[in-house]
C-alpha cells in the first residue's frame, strides 16, 4: 500500500558540518535509497558513507520510539504522561532536600545538529536555573572558544579557511578525510584540497599520523603530540626575525603585536626542534613558505585543542593568520556571514563587559569554571564524593559521556550513585542504561533541519531548510517541548500544570527584547511587542524565522520587503547561496576595546608553562586518538552497513616501536596509563611516527544493559578508560586526550 511519504525528498544530512544535500527515496513508508543531491547549491552532489546510511539509522529497531522507565532493575515502555510523572517523583525529593545545587546537566555533541535541541538548550539552561553544566565541549573545542572570546569578543567568532581561493593551506591536528571538516563547513574538503594543488598551490599537514588527509597533501610533517604551540611560536619567531610580519590593514585594529614579538623571542626553531621532533631547517622553511604565499590559511582543529597546550595552540593559529595578513581576506581565514544567525552567538549577560574565568570552582577538585563549565572529568567526582553540594540528579541531553568522557570507567561507576537520572536520547546506550527515565526525541527524518550554528563557519554565505520526511505520532513531543517541560519542573512547577506554549512565548518574547535592545542588531530600537506579533509559528520554526528575518539578508520585519523569511527559504528546495566570503572586520569585533586582542593576558600567561615543557625529556610512548570516515564519535556504530570490513578499533604502532615489544599485526597489547589499562588488537603501520601509538575514540560497546545489537558485536575498546581525568589544558579545562603517556606490552592470547 502506497504511503503518503512515498516520494523523493530533498533534505540535508544532519550528521556533521558538511551538511550535504541528499535525495531520499521513500517507498511503502520506508527509506528505499539515498543518493547525493546533484542540484544542492551547497554540496553539489557530494555524499559520504554515513549520509547514505541514514535510512538504516532511522529504521534502526533499537531506536526508541516511546519513553522508558526503570522498573525492577529493567526498563519498560510507558506513555508520556507516566514518564513525566515518574520524573516528578524522582526530582521532587532532590529539589526539596538540596535544591538546584544538587542538579546538573550534560550536553552532548549531537545537540548542535538537532533542529530542536540546538535552539532550545538556550532556553533550558536559564529557565531551569541549573547553576552548573557539563558538555562535550570540554573534550573537544573549549580552547578555541576561550581564545575566540578573548581575541574577538565572541566565543563562537571562529574563522574558517577560504579553501576555494587559497594558495597555501596549513592543516594542523585535523583530518577532514575522515571528519569532513570540523569548525569548517565544506562538503568534499578533499576535493577542494585536490583543487588547491591543481591550481599550483600547496597543502601541508602537521600531524603525528600520516592520515588520509596527509596522504593527499603535498607534504606531511610528523610532530610530537602536544607540541603544536611550540612549533607555531617558532614560526612566529621566524616571521619577526626575518621581517616577514605583514598584518596589512589588520594592524589598524589589532592590539598586542609588539607583545607577541617579545613572547616568541625565546622560541627559535633550534630551541623547539627537539621538543617537536621537527628539524629546525624544516620549521624555518615552512614559516617562509607561509609568509611568501600570496593567499594562505592556517587551519587547526581537534588535535590542536585536545592536548597539553590546547589554548596556546588554538590562539597561535589565529596569531599566525594575523601576522601574515591572512585573517579576514580572500584566500585566507575568513568569517562567514550566514543567512541565519545562531542564538549561541549572543553574548551572555555576565560577559557584557568582557570575558572572565574562574568565577567559581568545582566542589571536589576546585577546578575553575571556564565559560561557565568545569572539565567534564569533574562530573564523576562531584557525583561520588559525599558531603554538601553533591550532585544527586543528572539530566543528559543527546550525550554518551560513559564513552566520551575521560576516565570513563570512573563516571560509569559514579552514575550508579545518582538519586535521579533523566536522559533525552534516542537509544539505550552505555550512558542511558543508568537512567531512571529515557525520553526519546524525533528520528533523523522526523524533524526539519537547519544547522544554524554550523553555517557560521561555512566556506560560503549560504543556508538551506529541510522539511521532515516522515510525520511523527500525534501527541509525541519534540525535543524542544521536552526541554521546556523539564525546565519548568526544575523550577518546581507541577507537571500537570505546565503549559509549554506559554513557556515558549515567554522565551521568544524575552529573546526579541534582548535583540531589539542591542544597538548593533537590525531591529535595534524597534518595539519588541510589534516584532513578536509579526512572528509566525511556534518553537524552532519561529526562532529560525526570526534569525533569518533579522539576519544580513532578512526582510527585517518589513524594512526590506524583498528580504528573506523562513517561508521564502522553504521555496528554495536546494538552498540559497549568497556568494563567497567577504571581509567582516572590524565590524564583527565585540571586545571592550573594539580591537583584536592579539595577546590576552589570560592566554599568554601560559607561555611560561610551555617554556618549561621544552626541556622535558620524552622517552616513552604517547597515545593519540583518531576517527574514521564511516564513524561519527560513538553515534554510528549501530548501523550495520557502516560496520562491514576489517576491524577499525585497532592500536596503530610504528614498526620501530612494535619490534622491541614483540608486537605483531593482529596480536594483542595492553595499553596502560595512570588512569587504567585496556587490551587492544595491534595494527603495525608506518603511518604512525615513532614514539606515538593511536586508538580510535567512540568505541567500547560492551556494557551490560545497553541495547545496541550491531554495536555490541563490534564493541572495540574505549580509549577514554585510559585518559586521566586530571590531565587538562590549564587555561581552558579541556581534556587532554592526545599525547597521553602510556606503556604498551604484548599480551599472550
Amino acid at each position: 500500500m502506497k504511503d503518503e511519504t512515498d516520494a523523493v525528498h530533498h533534505v540535508t544530512c544532519p550528521l556533521c558540518e558538511a551538511m550535504c544535500g541528499l535525495e531520499v527515496t521513500v517507498e511503502d513508508g520506508r527509506v528505499a535509497r539515498i543518493r547525493p543531491d546533484d542540484n544542492d547549491v551547497w554540496s553539489r552532489g557530494y555524499i559520504c558513507p554515513k549520509g547514505a546510511a541514514l535510512g538504516d539509522l532511522h529504521h534502526d529497531p533499537d531506536r526508541l520510539r516511546a519513553p522508558l522507565v526503570r522498573r525492577d532493575g529493567g526498563f519498560v515502555e510507558v506513555g508520556w504522561d507516566e514518564a513525566f510523572a515518574e520524573i516528578e517523583n524522582k526530582l521532587r525529593p532532590v529539589l526539596e532536600s538540596d535544591g538546584l545545587d544538587a542538579v546538573t546537566t550534560y550536553i552532548g555533541n549531537p545537540t548542535a545538529h538537532n533542529y530542536s535541541l540546538s535552539r532550545y538548550v538556550a532556553a533550558f539552561i536559564p529557565m531551569s536555573g541549573i547553576p552548573r553544566l557539563y558538555s562535550a565541549g570540554t573534550v573537544d573545542q573549549w580552547p578555541k572558544n576561550v581564545t575566540s572570546a578573548l581575541m574577538y569578543g565572541g566565543m563562537w567568532t571562529i574563522s574558517t579557511p577560504d579553501v576555494d581561493r587559497t594558495d597555501f593551506l596549513m592543516i594542523m591536528g585535523a583530518n577532514p578525510h575522515a571528519s569532513q571538516g570540523s569548525l569548517l563547513a565544506c562538503p568534499d574538503v578533499m576535493g577542494r584540497i585536490r583543487d588547491i594543488r591543481e591550481r599550483g598551490g600547496k597543502v601541508v599537514v602537521i600531524d603525528p599520523r600520516r592520515t588520509g588527509t596527509a596522504e593527499r597533501a603535498d607534504e606531511w610533517v610528523p610532530i610530537r603530540p602536544g607540541t603544536d604551540a611550540a612549533l607555531m611560536l617558532a614560526w612566529a619567531h621566524v616571521l619577526f626575525e626575518e621581517d616577514l610580519v605583514t598584518p596589512g590593514r589588520l594592524a589598524d585594529f589589532t592590539s598586542g603585536i609588539d607583545r607577541v614579538r617579545e613572547l616568541v623571542a625565546e622560541f627559535s626553531p633550534e630551541a623547539v626542534a627537539a621538543c617537536c621532533g621537527i628539524p629546525a631547517d624544516t620549521i624555518r622553511r615552512l614559516a617562509r613558505e607561509l609568509a611568501a604565499a600570496p593567499r594562505a590559511a592556517v587551519y587547526g582543529r581537534i588535535g590542536t585543542c585536545t592536548q597539553e597546550f590546547g589554548t596556546l595552540a588554538s590562539w597561535l593559529v589565529d596569531v599566525l593568520n594575523i601576522l601574515t595578513g591572512n585573517l579576514d581576506r580572500e584566500g585566507g581565514s575568513m568569517f562567514s556571514n550566514p543567512i541565519s544567525w545562531s542564538l549561541t552567538t549572543l553574548t551572555p549577560p555576565e560577559f557584557a563587559d568582557g570575558f572572565e574565568f574562574g568565577r567559581f570552582h568545582s566542589r571536589v577538585r576546585g577546578a575553575p569554571e571556564v565559560l561557565g563549565q568545569f572539565p567534564v572529568s569533574c562530573l564523576a567526582e562531584d557525583i561520588a564524593a559525599p558531603g554538601d553540594g553533591r550532585i544527586r540528579a543528572l539530566i543528559t541531553i543527546a550525550g554518551n559521556p560513559v564513552i566520551s568522557a575521560p576516565e570513563s570507567s570512573r563516571l560509569d561507576e559514579a552514575l550508579t550513585r545518582l538519586d535521579c537520572m533523566i536522559c533525552v536520547d534516542n537509544w539505550l546506550n552505555e550512558t542511558t542504561r543508568h537512567a531512571d527515565v529515557i525520553l526519546p526525541g524525533h528520528g533523523v527524518f522526523e524533524q526539519p533541519h537547519y544547522d544554524e550554528l554550523i553555517w557560521a563557519w561555512a566556506v560560503r554565505n549560504a543556508g538551506k531548510y529541510s522539511p521532515p520526511v516522515f510525520a511523527t505520532d500525534p501527541g509525541r513531543p519534540a525535543e524542544w517541548e521536552i526541554l521546556l517541560k523539564l525546565a519548568a519542573m526544575l523550577q518546581g512547577a507541577k507537571v500537570d500544570e505546565i503549559d509549554v506554549g506559554v513557556l515558549d512565548d515567554l522565551f521568544f518574547a524575552g529573546l526579541v527584547g534582548v535583540v531589539s535592545g542591542d544597538e548593533r542588531s537590525r531591529i535595534a530600537g524597534r518595539d519588541a511587542n510589534e516584532i513578536v506579533a509579526a512572528s509566525d509559528g511556534t518553537g524552532p520554526d519561529r526562532l529560525l524565522d526570526f534569525t533569518i528575518r533579522t539576519g544580513p539578508w532578512g526582510d527585517c520585519y518589513g524594512e526590506n520587503p524583498d528580504g528573506l523569511t523562513l517561508a521564502r527559504m522553504k521555496e528554495h528546495r536546494d538552498g540559497i547561496d549568497m556568494g563567497p566570503l567577504e571581509p567582516r572586520l572590524p565590524d564583527l569585533l565585540r571586545t571592550p576595546s573594539g580591537k583584536i586582542e592579539l595577546a590576552p593576558d589570560y592566554v599568554v600567561g601560559d607561555v611560561a608553562r610551555l617554556q618549561q615543557r621544552l626541556g622535558r625529556k620524552d622517552d616513552g610512548l604517547v597515545l593519540v586518538s583518531r576517527r574514521h570516515l564511516r564513524s561519527n564519535n560513538s553515534w554510528m556504530h549501530n548501523v550495520g552497513q557502516l560496520m562491514t570490513g576489517k576491524d577499525r578499533c585497532t592500536l596503530l604502532v610504528h614498526p620501530a616501536d612494535a619490534a622491541p615489544r614483540e608486537l605483531v599485526n593482529g596480536g594483542r597489547a595492553r595499553v596502560a596509563s595512570e588512569a587504567g589499562s585496556i587490551v587492544a588488537t595491534v595494527e603495525v603501520s608506518d603511518e604512525m611516527m615513532p614514539g606515538v601509538v593511536c586508538l580510535p575514540h567512540g568505541w567500547g560497546h560492551d556494557k551490560d544493559g545497553a541495547k545496541l545489537a550491531v554495536a555490541s558485536q563490534h564493541a572495540g575498546v574505549c580509549n577514554n578508560v585510559i585518559a586521566p581525568g586530571g590531565l587538562v589544558d590549564v587555561p581552558s579545562g579541556n581534556a587532554v586526550v592526545n599525547g597521553i603517556p602510556v606503556q604498551v606490552a604484548g599480551v599472550q592470547s
